[in-house]
């Protein structure tokens, strides 16, 4: 038997149009996922739009009896075990599902990423990065990709590493890391956001990008070209508030122009494990000293069909930041999120990076 608040949250998560925000917001409002899920048709209607059809209980108890046969949980973001400075993004994922020992998303992590065709002097300063930071007591955290992020979990089984998947607990890829990721799993930490059984597709690993950064006090980028994941996990960082990083290469490498672009625009130069030491010392000891509270807040204010006209009115195919939205519509911050809130379950509204959102 499953506990029923952990299937109703489920529920929850999985209903298309719940997204980390949206749920956040549902928690807060209305205490729990049971008291959300029955409030959902009427804040559909009032978002002009049709109800989200709630994900079914037998596929959820069904996701639930699968992760538990292959040695797995789910951590939900109000778990004492749930990671503290993931927890504390915006867009923290309400539930994530793990293998291994979540002791570990506890401690200092520093993630490290990097070029998936890395050069055998980066995966090599990669490994002795690693192993520094291990004897550090610092955890690696990294996406299990080929190139940097191999050499990096390689380097720190033995000290502690976290492994960030884009698909299912049970899915390895790219297959020839599947020992990897086992051994990730029995002796570090396995992380998935995804259902088990979902294949990694490319719209996932954003995603998986974002929990890498916010697991961690700061991502060293050892070797990026200047459009690759490694610099959309380092952008996420930053939004985050965290520390980025990078180790310089030569400009007539194409695999370091990404790392000397983020040093040029202020990341911090790496050359050892003792300048990632001395750049994340500074927050480690407040970042880690209180839990979070995720569903803190003052309680949603209702909204009249007024306000709902003056917030819709203001939005558009252009993506534009919600503290602009408060300011424009002269309403309560409350009453704004209420809005937005409803027409996110209408189906009327995406949310983009940064906090902001666009009319659809």
């Amino acid at each position: 038997m499953h506990d029923a608040g952990a299937v109703a949250r489920l529920r929850l998560i999985r209903t298309p149009g719940v997204g980390p925000v949206t749920y956040r917001q549902l928690i807060a409002r209305f205490g729990d996922a049971g008291a959300a899920i029955e409030a959902l048709p009427m804040l559909a209607r009032r978002g002009g739009g049709a109800a989200p059809r709630v994900a079914d209980a037998a596929i959820v108890l069904r996701e639930l009896d699968r992760v538990a046969a292959l040695g797995a949980r789910h951590l939900f973001l109000d778990d004492a075990d749930y990671p503290p400075l993931l927890a504390e993004l915006d867009t923290a994922p309400p539930a994530i599902i793990v293998r291994g020992d979540p002791a570990l998303g506890r401690r200092s992590v520093v993630a490290m990423v990097g070029a998936r065709n890395a050069s055998a002097a980066a995966c090599r300063f990669a490994r002795g990065l690693a192993s520094e930071l291990g004897r550090a007591g610092i955890v690696v955290a990294s996406g299990l990709a080929r190139g940097i992020d191999t050499q990096a979990h390689v380097a720190s089984l033995a000290s502690g590493t976290i492994g960030v998947i884009a698909s299912g607990i049970d899915i390895a890829f790219p297959p020839e890391n599947r020992e990897l990721q086992e051994e990730v799993a029995t002796r570090g930490l396995l992380i998935a956001e995804q259902p088990p059984g979902e294949e990694p597709r490319a719209r996932n690993f954003p995603s998986r990008n974002r929990i890498i950064a916010g697991l961690a006090l700061g991502t060293v980028v050892v070797e990026a070209a200047p459009k690759s994941g490694s610099l959309i996990t380092a952008r996420l960082a930053t939004e985050a508030g965290r520390e980025v990083m990078a180790v310089p290469g030569s400009p007539l490498d194409p695999r370091a122009q990404g790392c000397n672009l983020l040093i040029r625009e202020g990341a911090t130069l790496v050359q050892s494990a003792e300048d990632i030491e001395e750049a994340i010392r500074p927050i480690d000891a407040r970042a880690l000293r209180s839990p979070v509270r995720p569903f803190a807040g003052p309680p949603a204010d209702d909204a009249s069909d007024a306000d709902r006209r003056r917030v819709t009115d203001l939005l558009g195919p252009v993506p534009v930041g919600i503290d602009e939205l408060i300011r424009q519509s002269g309403r309560p911050p409350a009453v704004v999120q209420t809005v937005l809130l409803e027409l996110e379950l209408a189906g009327r509204l995406d949310r983009h990076a940064g906090g902001r959102v666009s009319g659809c």
